[in-house]
């Protein structure tokens, strides 16, 4: 596996090795003794999650105050740009942000850790996104920060004038001044 560095401390971009033939590909999407050695993920995934979005849909910026998930995200069919903002406090690269595409071309995955907002905008015609998660699904917990806010400043791929299709939830998200953080 080739582990690429993102510019967001503790993110990474796992691109596993493919093994192809005429008959198609075979990779390992997660493997913990690969992951742990390659990358220090050291991770214990309590949850998978899969989401099927149309072009232009832009879902985030999500994450949760407690209950912190951790994310190892991938795009089974299609393509997205995947985006995280570090919300951590004591972090060097607090209040940045990241953006990568992942396609079912690349194959890459993305190591989102605990205490990041966690975004993707839908690129081609509809795409699968799939992702496991270090903890549990809790609403009451969930935080969203909104998608265009101007302090973050989020190269978001969008054509001149084009809006994405946005939740109502995700459209009311807080500005990144009023969100709760991490230490």
């Amino acid at each position: 596996m080739n582990v690429v560095p993102t510019r967001l401390k503790d993110v990474v971009i796992l691109e596993p090795r493919l093994f192809g033939d005429p008959r198609g590909y075979f990779f390992e999407s997660w493997n913990a003794q690969t992951f742990r050695d390659a990358a220090g993920v050291a991770a214990q995934f309590v949850q998978d999650n899969e989401s099927r979005s149309r072009r232009g849909v832009l879902r985030g910026l999500h994450y949760q105050v407690e209950q912190a998930q951790g994310k190892l995200v991938r795009v089974a069919r299609g393509s997205v740009f995947d985006v995280c903002v570090d919300l951590r406090r004591s972090s060097p690269t607090f209040g940045q942000w990241d953006g990568v595409e992942l396609s079912d071309e690349n194959h890459r995955q993305l190591w989102i850790p605990a205490g990041f907002a966690h975004g993707y905008l839908v690129l081609s015609d509809s795409a699968d996104f799939l992702y496991k998660t270090t903890d549990y699904y809790a609403p009451v917990h969930e935080r969203t920060i909104l998608w265009n806010d101007a302090q973050l400043n989020i190269a978001w791929p969008l054509d001149p004038g084009q809006q994405p299709n946005v939740s109502a939830r995700d459209a009311a998200g807080a500005p990144f001044a009023q969100a709760p953080l991490f230490d």
